[in-house]
């Protein structure tokens, strides 16, 4: 007979393996999942593994857009990219862009300066490439506050117009001759023209200011080709002092050169200043931009925060190199809108009925044309001319789409691919300019909404969008509205696009314009 000792005994191994098996696996399932969101906050975005060293540099394609396009369809709307040392993140979603430009704004803010852009912005001078801080916050409020305001942009309106006008007028002589126009490539004069009237107004003129013009649209191609182009140097540092593809050494020559122009532009100025205040003959207030600029350098501050030559000369370079980007948009459309009869004839018919073909547009036509303005937003939808922006790069390690974007890296948000999204847009490859009159209506150029954000979103969006805005507007009005045109025999529009910092056109657009208007005078 067993004693109650002995049978108490045989029944405790099983009620205690019990426990102890479910507290082990307690603790392993607790162990496991604080592993598992540890694990998850901390590891990076998916990617390709790459090669030791050089990453994925072999396998990098030119057109960076379509090719990180490619690697979200793989790896999600967040993933990375190893080129040599540096790391790309990209960021192909609406949903996770909106938690870069809204949650993590202010950590996102600054910029990693490749080697090029490094020169031609004096060191990260610029707006454009500065870091987030006390430098970036003056240079920007300068121009929104200052020099993009709606009161500013109004009291150089009469060089601006005086710009475009003359712009209809060559067309005109153009048309005269039955000669073909190469769009972009005018559309970039005339932007170009408009931008340097806007900064200096009269201060180079004649034969010097043509001369000077288009000297400056041939080093702006050339600065953003370098810019755009792919360099062992960003990627792999210790090659840097070799410029083992040359594209330092032709960078410096091109801000040598910028400052070379700007250096005189900004001594005849000073000089002309100087002449007017010793004969009494000193214009009120100020004429252009450079008037203000040069009056802030010679006060040494603004706000309390220093303020010189070089940052005079950035602010310039900034504006000069923007133009490039507003030509090119202005083709795009110009493109699209010949390639579609029916929207060219409804953008006409609108300009018929507001501006009158017995007028000429001015800019207080532009809130009347609220179709004109729906094809340039769809345009920019489907061909954003900057599609991956300007990268940002995070101060300190963050959280994005449940993965650690560590600092340093370069942050991508590819507004190409978001803008595209069939989750998000309805038919999202088709040309709809009505989408911005309906569903889309509220969309507009201030990056608020992540799902159109062609100009960047939070408080790295573009500071010239007003400026942009209107000039682009202004331009394609009055040529819409001036002249019919139509392809040389034999031709096609081809949308190819190649990808340099900027979204062109592979074969440039050339068209053949004939005037519509009535009154020889309305080509003056």
């Amino acid at each position: 007979m067993n004693s109650p000792t002995k049978q108490y005994s045989f029944m405790t191994p099983p009620a205690s393996s019990f426990l102890y098996v479910a507290a082990a696996t307690a603790a392993v399932l607790c162990y496991a999942l604080l592993y598992v969101r540890w694990h998850r906050k901390s590891a990076l975005p998916p990617g390709p593994v790459g090669l030791p060293i050089v990453g994925s540099l072999p396998f990098l394609d030119p057109q960076l857009h379509t090719y990180f396009a490619g690697l979200a369809k793989t790896y999600g709307p967040i993933c990375r990219i190893k080129l040599g040392n540096m790391m790309f993140v990209i960021v192909s979603s609406s949903s996770v862009a909106r938690e870069v430009v809204r949650d993590h704004d202010y950590v996102m803010a600054n910029r990693k300066l490749m080697a090029t852009a490094s020169i031609i912005t004096y060191g990260g001078s610029t707006i454009l490439w500065s870091n987030n801080g006390p430098t970036w916050r003056m240079l920007r409020r300068i121009c929104v506050q200052e020099m993009l305001s709606r009161a500013s942009l109004d009291a150089v309106y009469d060089l601006r117009r005086s710009e475009v006008r003359a712009t209809v007028h060559k067309f005109r002589a153009r048309a005269a001759a039955g000669e073909a126009v190469n769009v972009g490539e005018e559309m970039l004069l005339t932007v170009s023209d408009v931008i340097m009237s806007t900064l200096w107004g009269a201060s180079v003129v004649g034969g010097e200011r043509s001369r000077v013009g288009k000297e400056f649209r041939e080093m702006v191609c050339a600065v953003i080709h370098l810019i755009g182009k792919p360099n062992v140097s960003d990627f792999i540092p210790f090659l840097a002092r070799f410029d083992l593809q040359g594209l330092q050494g032709k960078m410096k020559l091109l801000l040598d050169r910028f400052d070379e122009i700007f250096t005189h532009i900004i001594d005849e100025k000073k000089k002309k200043k100087k002449t007017e205040v010793l004969m009494n003959k000193e214009v009120a207030g100020r004429t252009d931009f450079l008037d203000y600029l040069l009056k802030l350098e010679q006060e040494g501050n603004y706000n309390n925060r220093p303020f010189n030559l070089t940052n005079v000369k950035a602010i310039l370079v900034d504006m000069i190199i923007a133009s490039h980007a507003s030509a090119s948009t202005m083709e795009w459309v110009m493109a699209v809108a010949m390639k579609n009869p029916k929207i060219m004839a409804r953008i006409q018919q609108e300009l018929d009925q507001v501006v009158g073909k017995d007028n000429i547009v001015e800019e207080s036509h532009i809130p009347g044309l609220p179709y004109l303005a729906a094809v340039i937003k769809e345009t920019l939808r489907l061909y954003p001319v900057s599609p991956l922006l300007t990268p940002r790069c995070p101060a300190s390690a963050c959280t994005v789409g449940g993965y650690t974007v560590p600092p340093g890296s370069m942050v991508f948000l590819n507004v190409w691919a978001i803008q595209r999204d069939p989750s998000v847009w309805e038919d999202p490859l088709e040309f709809k300019p009505e989408r911005f009159l309906n569903s889309a209506a509220n969309l507009d150029f201030s990056g608020s909404d992540t799902r159109f954000i062609p100009f960047g979103s939070g408080r790295r969006v573009c500071a010239g969008i007003p400026l942009a805005e209107t000039m682009v507007t202004h331009v394609l009005a009055s040529l819409l509205h001036s002249f019919d045109w139509k392809l040389p025999e034999g031709t096609e529009i081809d949308f190819a696009s190649t990808f340099e910092l900027v979204l062109n056109l592979v074969k440039p657009l050339v068209a053949i314009p004939t005037p519509r208007l009535p009154n020889p005078e309305q080509y003056a």
